[in-house]
């Protein structure tokens, strides 16, 4: 009887840690099956990904790339100083970096100030004006390229740009027909045909207009003043002439200035020298933006006599120079023998830059001696 209790007992017992085993097996498949689903649900490190609007956001930034040929190669052409597109000629370095004349002439002018190599901005290789070419493709494919109007607004090509905005245009600036006598109207050009309908100047009296026609006398004087002072300096006994070459030196100084000096010539049986400064003498003329050129005449031999002395630059034969010329006088001396610095007549600062990126300055000087 004990001996079937026992059995009895080793057989439950039996039974108890198969069932154990069989539930330990399938809460082990049970839990693998949950790790290989949650392995199916999360994402492969490669498959992350930013956010559906965020994404959005930079698939149209890459999308916002200009799409017109000429906006593209507007932004390849352009002047690596200035960043804009030129609208004369275009120069180039040995490696191909192009430049705008204005820049070109600029940097060169910067580097004679600075007794430095000129160097293009791009690749810091040297530039000269033997050494730099004018690109002729770009400038005739700039020339195509489309730029608006600043009046209307609308496109154009380049090379019919300015004669458009000159004589074509209907929103050009124009000025009253009657702008001779006062009137002060300035509009569009298709408004001035109804403005000078209803004008109010050409109905009044002589009285009224006489302040514009006294401005327009004044500037007419002053052309015919110069004129006549040519002309009567052209009957003077003793006249000559010296097309002349100045030539950039440095002074002695602790900070070295650049001026510039002609040899000497002879005139009126007497040497003389020509000496030119840049913005008076500022004392680093690279900083500023307006630059100009200043002159004087010395005379290199001594004299028992004052001689008065007229004299103007003009561009001369061997030159390029623009100027507007204007008569000087100065009475030279054993003991005054040097003239005021007086201003070369240049049109702008561009010019001057112009010159001071050349080699030397080409001029003509016209003397006119007055004996008593």
């Amino acid at each position: 009887m004990l001996n079937e209790i026992l059995l009895k007992m080793e057989m439950a017992d039996t039974e108890a840690s198969s069932s154990r085993l069989a539930s330990s097996s399938q809460t082990i498949t049970v839990n693998v099956a949950e790790i290989e689903n949650v392995a199916e649900k999360q994402p492969a490190p490669e498959d992350f990904q930013e956010p559906e609007a965020k994404r959005k956001k930079l698939s149209n930034q890459q999308d916002s790339k200009p799409d017109k040929l000429e906006l593209r190669l507007g932004g390849i052409l352009c002047c690596a100083v200035c960043l804009d597109l030129p609208r004369a000629a275009i120069y180039q370095c040995t490696n191909g970096h192009l430049m705008c004349a204005g820049c070109f002439t600029h940097v060169m002018a910067d580097a004679r100030l600075r007794d430095e190599m000129a160097t293009c901005p791009n690749c810091r290789i040297e530039i000269s004006k033997s050494s730099a070419s004018r690109n002729l493709a770009v400038e005739k494919a700039v020339s195509e390229l489309p730029a608006e109007c600043q009046f209307c607004n609308k496109e154009f090509p380049r090379n019919t740009l300015e004669r458009h905005e000159d004589s074509l245009c209907e929103e050009r600036m124009t000025s009253c027909q009657y702008s001779r006598i006062g009137c002060p109207w300035r509009g569009p050009h298709h408004e001035g045909q109804e403005h000078e309908v209803a004008c109010p100047f050409p109905n009044r009296s002589g009285a009224e207009v006489m302040e514009a026609l006294q401005l327009i006398d004044q500037k007419n004087e002053e052309e015919k003043r110069l004129y006549d002072s040519v002309f009567d300096l052209l009957s003077y006994e003793k006249i000559t002439f010296n097309d002349l070459q100045m030539k950039p030196y440095r002074t002695d100084e602790f900070v070295h200035k650049l001026f510039y000096e002609t040899s000497r010539f002879s005139a009126f049986n007497n040497q003389w020298v020509l000496k030119a400064r840049i913005n008076n003498s500022q004392r680093d003329p690279t900083l500023s933006s307006e630059r100009d050129m200043t002159y004087q005449l010395i005379l290199k031999t001594k004299t028992t006599l004052p001689l008065s002395v007229h004299y103007l630059i003009l561009r001369g034969p061997f030159g390029d120079m623009k100027v507007s010329p204007k008569i000087h006088k100065f009475d030279f001396t054993d003991v005054d023998n040097e003239s005021p610095y007086v201003a070369m007549p240049l049109p702008d600062t561009a010019e001057c830059n112009r010159l001071l990126a050349a080699k030397a300055i080409n001029f003509r000087l016209i003397m006119f001696l007055i004996t008593k």
